[in-house]
């Protein structure tokens, strides 16, 4: 069964910092508002807005992606190297423990996030594109898309996505998966995200 979450409907959560906002789209297990300062998730996905420069967040025990949606992007800088982020780059993966500091190049930046637990199970999250099919055998699969798009899942009828939806389920087959665009709109921009569990 398909769910999906819209970004417009998601309320923010600002940091504790003043530095920006999130706005959490998925955790799983789900768990209550009163733990949302806890990290008893495997997985997360979210959407950041960035407005200063700034560290991130420590995660010891988390496997982080990063990605910029809008903005002119954003220079992490690791312990012993700096990477340069922009719209267009691919997803950057990162322990969680690193916590790098955070510079914006020019104003705030939108930025899609997927964090797993490093002993709970694998996934990744990586960049679609338009009519080229997506195999994964993975228990949690999703997209994410910024503009608006139809979803293609074999065996299920064709699924219409509103700009800055994610769009997952829980119990995946092995089915393959495809964006196209939606009618009358430019190519979309779009993620596959998967999350894997450990066997109990």
């Amino acid at each position: 069964m398909m769910q999906t979450v819209v970004l417009a409907d998601v309320p923010l959560q600002p940091w504790r910092n003043g530095g920006g906002v999130t706005q959490e789209l998925l955790t799983w297990p789900p768990r209550s508002s009163a733990d949302a300062g806890s990290v008893d998730w495997q997985c997360r996905v979210s959407v950041a807005r960035i407005d200063r420069s700034g560290p991130f967040s420590a995660f010891p025990g988390v496997r982080r992606w990063f990605t910029v949606l809008s903005g002119e992007g954003v220079v992490l800088r690791f312990a012993k190297r700096r990477v340069m982020l922009g719209v267009g780059s691919e997803p950057l993966r990162f322990e969680g423990a690193a916590a790098p500091g955070c510079d914006l190049l020019d104003g705030p930046t939108q930025d899609l996030n997927l964090m797993l637990r490093s002993d709970c199970g694998h996934g990744s999250l990586v960049q679609a594109h338009i009519g080229q099919p997506w195999h994964n055998h993975a228990q949690l699969r999703a997209v994410f898309t910024l503009h608006a798009c139809s979803l293609r899942v074999d065996g299920l009828p064709i699924q219409a996505l509103v700009a800055g939806t994610l769009a997952y389920t829980t119990d995946a087959a092995a089915q393959a998966w495809s964006i196209e665009p939606a009618a009358g709109t430019p190519a979309p921009r779009a993620w596959w995200l998967h999350f894997n569990p450990h066997a109990a």
